[in-house]
């Protein structure tokens, strides 16, 4: 039932005041002025009729804020998203969760679910503005390569050539090297949040132990020919190894469900400390060993992305936050901001976390300061999906030959981006087994093993978990033919962006949003 407001309005023309009402048709125009003054002896009517005028209205404007109609051609990618996202909320508990998704550097969709504060029952909505973790390291990563085009950070001489408040390091009685490129990598050998070494390594070689047993078990079920004759050792043999691959699936379930679990036990996750530039930050870490020689293994590294906001402070000539909010500017990500607690931010959302018996509780307050780099920022899904299309565009401009004096450059050259986005030796990736590290984000190849068989599809990605906060990034290339390319009839960039923020810790988003990326390229394709 539409709001008797409409059915209600002040008669027009000389000598006629606010006092007089007349009716006309339910459903026409919109509703009238609010106030006490606007309103006459018509709100007496209405409330003697028993409508809530006001409160029908509001709901109109709710449902409105949530609800647009889809783009031709994506209603069924939308509405297939749409619940698979709202399954991931009511599973984990999620308070509110927001998602982005352009096409072809379109945004075509853009929700909230959930409330981005629960207590004053704010809602979600596509401007929200939530804490986005760590993938603000692509953000830094962005600023690292802007100044490597410019000629002002060279990747490969040592960091103390820019910082030397960063002490030379030594590993087993010898002289090491840290270079920018191994920082981008996670191969300097810096710390993560856990300070002892040995447990670092024991979970390490507890996880490669698993990661062993499973391929094992694979290989030599691969290499297994089929036998005409059973008898009962191989049956046990092969009772033996049903069972060392269920333990060995178990253990690896465990180990990333405890390393997720103690991931926040940290207390330099929660540290309260207000520095005042990221020099002052580099004494939380700068004096402790190196985990490994640079170079030879893979530690994701938070503190490593804090050394590099000091190399990028130093190469740039100007403090580190204000030479990225600049780059914001020019990126037009006006909705993206220091995760700073002092200033007021509208559209902010509050960030919760689980207690010990499982209620949703507020997130304790955190001063993320000594980490602007690697997980510091606030944005919007609208921001980050303008941030990905100009990472895409840039990717696939120089492909579109033909049209080269009718497009504009891109943000950085494709030569920088191709850099980027391929896969650096000896690097892994916890929450995403197909993909390798690059700098600054993850990157899984294009393969297919076998005929009429999984195919992997090339994409580009990075999660983030904080105190309070989850996300997820994840840019989804077209394949492009040249035929396409050379007929100038399409121009980038070509391809699917995906962005999800929650304001909760803990949730695994990164499957989520390639399932939903391939659902908009499937509906591109139709």
């Amino acid at each position: 039932m539409h709001c008797l407001a409409r059915a209600l309005r002040p008669v027009s023309g000389p000598g006629r005041g606010w006092g007089k009402w007349q009716l006309r048709r339910l459903g026409s125009g919109p509703c009238p002025p609010r106030g006490p003054g606007a309103w006459g002896w018509g709100a007496g009517l209405a409330l003697a009729l028993g409508v809530k005028v006001a409160a029908g209205c509001e709901q109109e404007a709710v449902s409105g804020e949530q609800k647009t109609p889809p783009p031709r051609g994506f209603s069924r990618a939308i509405e297939s998203s749409r619940d698979l996202l709202q399954r991931v909320k009511d599973e984990v508990g999620a308070p509110g969760i927001v998602i982005g998704v352009s096409v072809d550097g379109r945004e075509v969709w853009s929700e909230g679910l959930g409330y981005a504060d629960v207590e004053n029952r704010v809602i979600c909505k596509p401007d929200t503005i939530l804490r986005i973790a760590s993938i603000s390291k692509c953000l830094t990563m962005m600023a690292v390569a802007k100044l490597w085009e410019e000629g002002k950070l060279d990747l490969d001489v040592p960091v103390q050539k820019y910082v030397p408040e960063f002490p030379e390091k030594v590993y087993e009685g010898e002289k090491v090297t840290i270079t920018t490129r191994l920082l981008v990598s996670h191969l300097s050998g810096i710390r993560h949040y856990e300070k002892d070494i040995t447990k670092v390594k024991e979970e390490k070689e507890k996880a490669n132990k698993a990661l062993k047993l499973a391929r094992d078990v694979k290989n030599s079920k691969e290499e297994k020919e089929p036998k005409e004759r059973e008898d009962k050792d191989t049956e046990k043999n092969d009772s033996a190894k049903a069972k060392s691959e269920q333990d060995g699936e178990a253990t690896g379930r465990k180990l990333k469900s405890v390393k997720r679990t103690k991931e926040f036990e940290h207390e330099e996750y929660y540290l309260k400390e207000k520095f005042e530039n990221v020099i002052d930050s580099l004494k939380i870490f700068k004096n402790d060993p190196l985990f490994f020689k640079p170079g030879s293994q893979f530690l994701y590294s938070t503190y490593g992305f804090t050394l590099l906001s000091a190399v990028v402070e130093r190469a740039s000539g100007c403090k580190f936050t204000d030479y990225m909010l600049k780059m914001f500017r020019d990126l037009d990500m006006l909705a993206t901001f220091l995760d700073d607690n002092e200033p007021m931010i509208y559209n902010r959302a509050r960030c919760y976390v689980c207690n010990k018996k499982g209620r949703l509780v507020n997130a304790p307050y955190v001063d993320n300061s000594y980490k602007w780099a690697g997980g510091g920022f606030l944005s919007s899904v609208g921001d980050l999906l303008k941030f990905g299309n100009a990472l895409l565009y840039s990717y696939q401009v120089g492909q579109f030959k033909n049209c080269a004096n009718k497009l504009l450059p891109g943000f950085l050259k494709a030569d920088t981006v191709t850099m980027m986005w391929t896969p650096v030796p000896n690097t892994e990736v916890s929450w995403d087994k197909d993909g390798k590290y690059a700098m600054g984000w993850v990157v899984v190849e294009k393969q297919q093993e076998y005929g009429f068989c999984r195919q992997q599809r090339h994409y580009i990605s990075h999660t983030g978990g904080a105190v309070g906060a989850s996300s997820v990034l994840l840019i989804l290339p077209e394949e492009l033919d040249s035929e396409i390319i050379n007929s100038g009839l399409v121009t980038p960039p070509r391809g699917v962006v995906v962005n999800i923020i929650c304001n909760m810790q803990s949730v695994s988003l990164n499957t989520t949003a390639l399932m939903i990326a391939k659902e908009f390229d499937k509906d591109k394709l139709v």
